[in-house]
C-alpha cells in the first residue's frame, strides 16, 4: 500500500506541473489514466519560425520546462513548411530556416538545451511519402468547411483561402504532425484549439492516437484589447488581440534592453483595477509567477504604503482589482522583473555573432531598424 501512495503522489505531482498555468486541458482525465499506465508519454509543440521572438512566447517555453520536468519525452518541431505556406518572412524558406537558430538561442537561454529536448525540422516530415499519405487521410476524413474554419490556427480567416489555395493544406498538416510523430500529448497556445480538436475527432477514422490537448494562455499585446461580438469564440478574440511582433509598439522582444522595456510597459494598458485583457497582469501571472519562488518586489515610498512583497499572484492581483497597488507601481516592479529575467536570454542573444546577425538581419526585415 505504501509503494502505490507513493506513486500516487508521483502521479498527482506530474499532474500539477504539466497543467498549471493553462487555461485548458482536453480532458484531465484522459492525461491521468496515461500517467497512470507508467508509460514514457510524448509530446510536442510545433511553433512557425517566423522572426524576432517577443516575450508572449515565453509562456509556452517556461510550459515546455514543466513538461520535461514531469518527464514527458518531448519535441519541438520547426515547423518551416507551414510557416512558408503562412508566408511567414515573405515565404523565403533559408530566412524561415535562420530564424529557428534564434529560437534555440531563446531556449537555451531559459535553460532548454537540445539535451533535454528534441528539435524536428519540417523538412524531416515532409521529405517521407507517409507524411503525406497521412495529410491525405486527414483531408479526406474533414469536410471543406471544417478545414476553413480551422485556419484561424495560422492567423487567417476563413474568407483568405481564396487568396492562396496551399492555406486549405495547413491545418491537414498540423494534425499529420502530431499523428506522425504518434504523440500523447499536443501543447500550444489557445489559438491553436481548432487543429488539436481537429486531431482529437478524426484519430480514430484515420487510425491514430487521440492527443490530449494542453492549450497555453496568449499574452494580450501591449495596447490591451476588449471582448468583441458575443458571438465570436474565445480562441478567435485572443487570436485578434495577442502580442505579435507585427505591431513593435505592442510587444516587448526578448532582446529588448531593460529601458526599452521600461519604456514600452509604462505605456502598456493596464487601468486601475481592470483584469481582464491585462498584458501587465498577464505577464505576472503566466511568466513572472510561473517560476518556483518567485516574488515581485514592488518599492515604493513610506508615504504611499512603503515596499511590499508579493509572494503569489493571487495576493497581486487582489491588491490591484481593491485599488491597493497603483498601476504605475506595477508597471515598475514588472519592468524590473521581467528585465532580470530575460537577462541570460540576451546575453546569450547578443553574445553570439551568428545569432545577432540573425536579429539584425530580422530587424531589418521587419521595419525595426
Amino acid at each position: 500500500m505504501g509503494n502505490v501512495k507513493v506513486l500516487h503522489v508521483d502521479i498527482d505531482e506530474k499532474l500539477h506541473l504539466i497543467t498549471r498555468n493553462l487555461v485548458e486541458v482536453v480532458t484531465v482525465d484522459e492525461l491521468r489514466e496515461k500517467l497512470e499506465t507508467g508509460e514514457k508519454l510524448k509530446g510536442y509543440i510545433g511553433y512557425e519560425p517566423s522572426g524576432l521572438v517577443h516575450v508572449g512566447w515565453l509562456v509556452w517555453m517556461l510550459k515546455v520546462k514543466d513538461l520535461i520536468d514531469a518527464g514527458i519525452d518531448f519535441t519541438i518541431l520547426e515547423a518551416t513548411w507551414h510557416a512558408h505556406i503562412n508566408d511567414k518572412l515573405g515565404g523565403d524558406l533559408t530566412r524561415i530556416r535562420q530564424a529557428t537558430r534564434l529560437v534555440r538561442a531563446v531556449l537555451e537561454g531559459l535553460g532548454i538545451s537540445s539535451d533535454k529536448v528534441r528539435f524536428i525540422d519540417a523538412d524531416e516530415l515532409v521529405s517521407d511519402k507517409d507524411y503525406w499519405a497521412m495529410v491525405i487521410k486527414v483531408s479526406k476524413n474533414t469536410s471543406l468547411a471544417r478545414m476553413k474554419r480551422a485556419l484561424t490556427i495560422m492567423g487567417r480567416k476563413a474568407d483568405e483561402v481564396e487568396l492562396d489555395s496551399s492555406k486549405l493544406i495547413y491545418p491537414a498538416m498540423q494534425v499529420s504532425d502530431i499523428f506522425y510523430m504518434n504523440l500523447d500529448i499536443a501543447l500550444g497556445g489557445l489559438d491553436q484549439r481548432k487543429a488539436h480538436m481537429l486531431a482529437r475527432d478524426v484519430a480514430r477514422k484515420v487510425g491514430a492516437k487521440k492527443p490530449i490537448a494542453l492549450h497555453t494562455p496568449l499574452i494580450t499585446g501591449l495596447k490591451g484589447g476588449k471582448r468583441m461580438e458575443a458571438n465570436i469564440e474565445i480562441d478567435d478574440v485572443m487570436a485578434q488581440v495577442k502580442m505579435s511582433k507585427s505591431d513593435p509598439a505592442n510587444t516587448i522582444l526578448v532582446h529588448d534592453s531593460p529601458e526599452d522595456i521600461a519604456r514600452k510597459i509604462r505605456k502598456a494598458y493596464c487601468p486601475a483595477g481592470v483584469e481582464e485583457f491585462n498584458p501587465i497582469l498577464e505577464i505576472n501571472k503566466y511568466i513572472l509567477f510561473s517560476r518556483p519562488g518567485f516574488r515581485l518586489v514592488v518599492e515604493r515610498p513610506a508615504k504611499y504604503g512603503g515596499t511590499v512583497e508579493y509572494e503569489s499572484y493571487e495576493q497581486l492581483r487582489e491588491d490591484f482589482i481593491n485599488g491597493r497597488l497603483h498601476p504605475l507601481d506595477l508597471k515598475n516592479a514588472t519592468a524590473k522583473a521581467l528585465s532580470e529575467l530575460l537577462e541570460p536570454v540576451r546575453k546569450r542573444l547578443l553574445g553570439d555573432p551568428e545569432v545577432r546577425g540573425i536579429i539584425e538581419e530580422l530587424e531589418r526585415i521587419q521595419g525595426l531598424k
